[in-house]
């Protein structure tokens, strides 16, 4: 029997595997995935959601505290890193997913720090997977909603069913109204930037004015 393919997701809050990998999950219950989320543990309402959420996706999860008041105050880069390390069950995985250094619209600086974070791990070899994707997404500005970026290394256009269950998740599990920002924002498509060799993941940052 082929073994399951490893998959680590690491997200900054509950919702966000949903919003941008969701329907990859959903594409995918054979994969022995593991959900990291950084924010919210000791929030009842929004950490019972998550645990209904890693049901559907058939996951495993765990989550963590990490400042998310509204100032959004930057936390040390190495402080989220040591988090990642000391809450994954393994180092080594077949696929890791991420948030994107540059986010997913504008503007959440945990979304950011938890891509430059995991980033860091996977160039230190702290880290190690045969593929990282990081999500590709923009918003223009806040000129409209987050949109999946078709010029990605990798770019699906959603089965109206999975874009459906992901849409079910968001409103009927983690509750959001319908007029919503978050359900107005469940992308029918979802698209990362995917890397294999340090090199290319090094001036990807390099080009993007995050090194």
């Amino acid at each position: 029997m082929e073994n399951r393919k490893k998959v680590a997701v690491i997200v900054a809050h509950p919702d966000d595997e949903t919003l941008w990998v969701g329907g990859t999950l959903l594409a995918h219950p054979d994969w022995e995935s593991f959900i990291l989320c950084l924010c919210r543990k000791n929030d009842p309402d929004r950490a019972a959601k998550f645990k209904k959420a890693l049901a559907i996706f058939n996951a495993e999860g765990i989550m963590e505290d990490l400042d998310d008041e509204p100032m959004q105050s930057p936390q040390p880069i190495k402080h989220i890193s040591d988090l990642v390390f000391k809450l994954l069950p393994a180092s080594t995985y077949d696929l890791i997913i991420t948030h994107n250094p540059l986010g997913e619209y504008t503007r959440h600086l945990r979304h950011e720090e938890v891509g430059k974070a995991v980033m860091n791990l996977w160039l230190e070899d702290k880290l190690r997977c045969k593929e990282l994707l990081i999500f590709a997404y923009e918003d223009g500005n806040r000129m409209y909603f987050p949109r999946a970026l078709s010029q990605a290394n990798r770019y699906y256009v959603l089965p109206a069913n999975l874009w459906q269950q992901k849409y079910n998740i968001m409103t009927e599990i983690y509750g959001f109204n319908q007029n919503s920002w978050e359900a107005k924002t469940v992308p029918t498509s979802e698209a990362f930037w995917r890397f294999t060799k340090k090199e290319a993941a090094i001036n990807w940052l390099k080009n993007n004015s995050i090194l």
